[in-house]
């Protein structure tokens, strides 16, 4: 680490941090040393937090006041982590109908989010300082994992509203401050590609942020054009917010000439987990619980997908407690050879809208459907829309022009996993929109079902 980067990581971003009202500086220097607990202290420490947390929620937020006393639960005959399974799960629809009763009586002044909405209604929700401060702490340990920190150049390769709607001077300036440069992810055009491109070979950054999907369509942009990006001296790229595939991964870590590292968590559920050096998935536990459960919520053994959800045990101001995260992954038992104490999660699948539903009701990954237009010559970017069981669009992107067979190809091959009177729809397109938050997503399916496991 240079000595600019040293002055922000230990005097510039603490000072900012504490101007801002947060615990951030406190909270990194307990996270870098629980993390070398033994599973089994983690586990006593999670469950410590658990029942202050509890405690807190009965005497303080009325939402759980109300759901406690119709379950008949409280937090003084509090047992161990098991009692999470005595509680109801939190969903979407409930914040909504909710959003005030959830907002505890001595919250301190919380700030108002948003999730994008991508499938479904948007989530209004808010965060207070305390959340945001353990966030933010368990971040930047992830990052220095990788032997990179604040202060450090970072390209950002990002499109949410939020952060691209508060480009204020204050904000410049303290970006400017941490070398931090921010690239919208909204329009990937060849245009904006290319001055990507450029920008990444002039800026020289030490690590990378973004979408995995926007981070490997810039990295075989640059291979296209026939640039060099893998000699700058990247150590890191940090892709979070979409699943990451094999193919993204390889194909970024081929042009930049770094190592990929997948993190995973959302501005709802917050900080979840982040990939080491080792290539696992660490759960951030001391702020964290992580259950797999399946569609009626009750819990799934160790290795068995399900659904994700979370507890966010420094959320008192405005809980999320069992909150239903709509990903689909499973947990680990096997102890990470980097001799960290935090738990793994052994995999990511999905959100439970990138499955799809056979004619039979057979629930398929949308990698079974993804695969076959991966193996197709002259695909560019595409998009698999589910409507009905029965019909499916295929929206493609030509790199160049296909084979008259292509057509044909991807119909007999949607059908053979699908159904043999699916009815495939092709659609050759100019480009495919990302969401409003600046997200690719490859699949989605509006069939009720879409989001059970096979």
């Amino acid at each position: 680490m240079g000595i600019y980067s040293r002055v922000v990581a230990s005097a510039l971003f603490p000072l900012h941090e504490r101007l801002k009202g947060h615990s951030t500086n406190r909270v990194f220097r307990e996270l870098e040393e629980t993390q070398w607990l033994s599973p089994e202290a983690l586990s006593q420490l999670t469950s410590e937090k658990l029942a202050e947390f509890l405690s807190h929620l009965e005497s303080n937020v009325p939402y759980y006041r109300d759901v406690f006393a119709r379950v008949g639960y409280s937090a003084r005959d509090y047992a161990g982590l098991d009692d999470l399974r005595k509680l109801p799960i939190l969903t979407k629809s409930l914040i909504r109908e909710n959003t005030e009763a959830l907002r505890a009586d001595n919250a301190a002044p919380l700030a108002r989010f948003n999730t994008g909405g991508s499938s479904g209604e948007p989530l209004i929700f808010f965060l207070g300082k305390e959340r945001v401060s353990h966030d933010v702490a368990a971040k930047r340990r992830a990052t220095r994992w990788w032997n990179v920190d604040i202060g450090d150049r970072e390209l950002v390769v990002w499109g949410s509203p939020i952060e691209l709607g508060s480009q204020d001077r204050i904000r410049l300036l303290r970006d400017s401050l941490f070398r931090s440069e921010l690239l919208p992810a909204f329009e990937m055009s060849e245009e904006n590609l290319d001055r990507f491109v450029e920008r990444i070979r002039a800026y020289r950054p030490r690590m990378l942020f973004g979408y995995p999907s926007s981070l490997a369509l810039i990295a075989r942009h640059a291979q296209k054009r026939g640039v060099d990006l893998a000699s700058l001296g990247i150590r890191v790229a940090f892709v979070t917010s979409e699943r990451l595939y094999d193919e993204q991964r390889a194909d970024i870590e081929a042009v930049m000439g770094c190592p990929v590292a997948n993190g995973y968590g959302g501005r709802d559920a917050g900080f979840i987990a982040h990939e080491c050096p080792e290539g696992s998935l660490h759960i951030t536990a001391e702020d964290i619980i992580v259950e797999i459960v399946d569609e009626q919520g009750a819990p799934l053994p160790t290795g068995q997908s399900g659904e994700i959800v979370v507890t966010h045990l420094h959320t008192r101001d405005y809980p999320f407690l069992r909150y239903r995260t709509g990903d689909v992954g499973a947990l680990s038992s096997t102890p990470c050879a980097c001799g960290r104490g935090l738990p793994v999660l052994e995999r990511i699948e999905g959100r439970t809208t990138d499955f799809v539903v056979a004619q039979d009701g057979t629930i398929l990954h949308g990698l079974s459907l993804i695969y076959v237009l991966r193996d197709i010559d002259g695909v560019g970017e595409f998009r698999i829309e589910q409507e009905t069981v029965d019909r499916v669009t295929v929206k493609l992107v030509e790199n160049e022009p296909l084979a008259e067979t292509v057509d044909a190809t991807i119909v007999n091959e949607f059908r053979k996993r699908l159904g043999a009177t699916v009815d495939v729809v092709i659609a050759r397109v100019d480009a495919i929109p990302r969401e409003g938050s600046g997200k690719h997503r490859y699949v989605v399916s509006q069939v009720k079902g879409a989001g059970a496991r096979a």
